[in-house]
């Protein structure tokens, strides 16, 4: 179960703004739109010119992660982790709904939704209005 404590609204807001910031920086500098599972995709079936770029998000978003929970010991996100089967029944679930998707909700809510694309609007209120769902539904 996921427990959240000690996060402030402030941190919140600046860690949405610094993913405003890469994802624009991104688009700006590259043309590229940050969206994960487009990222991984074209990780796993680009050209060797395109790789590079692809593995460094990749390795920032891992690299990232690991920095602020040895930083910040005190935030916890997550008390405890999932079981292997239940993790990767998870996985699988995400990967199919992207692939339906035509993109996840990094592609389409922070990216996507900037640039008024309306497939990523509907998509967007999907993913939110799924996620209530599953909630209320107590999974």
């Amino acid at each position: 179960m996921a427990i959240v404590e000690n996060v402030t609204w402030l941190e919140a807001l600046l860690g949405g703004g610094l993913i405003g910031l890469a994802s624009a920086f991104l688009l700006l500098a590259n043309g590229k739109i940050a969206g994960i599972s487009g990222i991984i995709g074209g990780f796993v079936a680009s050209k060797k010119s395109d790789v590079l770029w692809r593995l460094m998000f990749l390795l920032g978003l891992v690299i990232g992660g690991f920095i602020i929970t040895m930083v910040f010991r005190d935030n916890t996100i997550i008390a405890s982790a999932p079981t292997y089967p239940r993790a990767i029944v998870a996985g699988l679930i995400v990967g199919i709904g992207t692939a339906l998707g035509s993109g996840c909700t990094s592609g389409h809510g922070v990216c996507g939704i900037s640039r008024f694309s309306k497939r990523s609007i509907v998509a967007t209120v999907t993913f939110i209005l799924t996620g209530f769902v599953t909630l209320w539904l107590g999974f």
